[in-house]
């Protein structure tokens, strides 16, 4: 019988429940769940069948894999909490960002210990998700990948200092899509569109050109193809990317994922 227990139930505990007993790689009742706040713990209850638990320390000592899904500023108080309770063999998963896999290891011990940067999209099974192991956790990391696998894209990278660029591109990347949505919108809007006729074209473009790039990545066709073929020579979209190369729009998105991976830098310590 395998066994999963979340420290902390907020949404992206609640993505990853949803997706692991959808998935059917847990059974509900294999899944345990423990937080401050009662009534969470009751709805998850009755949504996914799942199972609360009195404290962190009784979660540590059922679950196999211990998920901790809680805030960065919270995890000393966590790891206290689990410390004398969780089995020697356990999987700790964290997806708190910033927090080093030594950290985690300094107070827990020499244990699996697998660190992870997902993404808000996991709420809707569509998250981007990426992995790193320590050494006694590789050969736990393909459970921990059919873990995120069930809410989306999941890879992993070989080194932890990494977390940081993925922090820039992927855990940070939803809102700068959402920005540029956002300065669509406006713009349509200031060209003459009703608001709602903005809002639903944007949207639907922002979705079928999501959906084009992974199609075509299929056949290795990259964006920078996808982007050539709908630009023709002298056209509106060669007008609308001649202004953004003018105003400097790849330097712009350089210095901005620079800026995001150096502040998680400065968070991870």
């Amino acid at each position: 019988m395998d066994t999963i227990g979340f420290v902390g139930s907020g949404n992206m505990a609640e993505a990853l429940i949803k997706g692991i007993v959808a998935a059917k790689i847990y059974a509900p009742e294999n899944v345990f769940i423990s937080d401050i706040r009662t009534e969470r713990l009751e709805l998850l209850a009755e949504k996914y069948g799942v199972a609360p638990v009195e404290s962190n320390a009784e979660l540590a000592a059922k679950a196999k894999t211990v998920v901790l899904s809680i805030k960065p500023q919270n995890m000393t108080d966590a790891l206290g909490s689990i410390k004398d309770a969780i089995g020697g063999e356990t999987l700790v998963i964290s997806i708190a960002a910033g927090i080093k896999v030594a950290k985690i290891a300094g107070v827990l011990g020499e244990m699996a210990i697998v660190r992870v940067m997902p993404n808000t999209p996991a709420l809707i099974a569509e998250g981007a998700s990426a992995l790193f192991a320590n050494e006694r956790a590789k050969s736990l990391l393909d459970k921990a990948l059919s873990i995120f696998s069930s809410v989306g894209k999941a890879v992993v990278v070989e080194n932890e200092d990494l977390i940081d660029a993925v922090t820039a591109v992927s855990g940070s990347g939803p809102a700068y899509y959402f920005l540029l949505m956002e300065e669509m919108v406006k713009a349509g809007v200031k060209l003459g569109l009703p608001g709602d006729v903005a809002k639903d074209l944007v949207l639907q473009t922002a979705k079928g050109a999501g959906l084009l790039a992974v199609e075509a990545d299929k056949n290795n066709e990259s964006p920078a193809e996808l982007r050539r073929k709908v630009t023709s020579p002298g056209g509106t979209t060669e007008a609308a990317l001649k202004t953004l190369a003018a105003n400097n729009y790849s330097r712009v998105i350089t210095d901005a994922l620079t800026a995001a991976c150096d502040r998680s830098r400065e968070l991870s310590g």
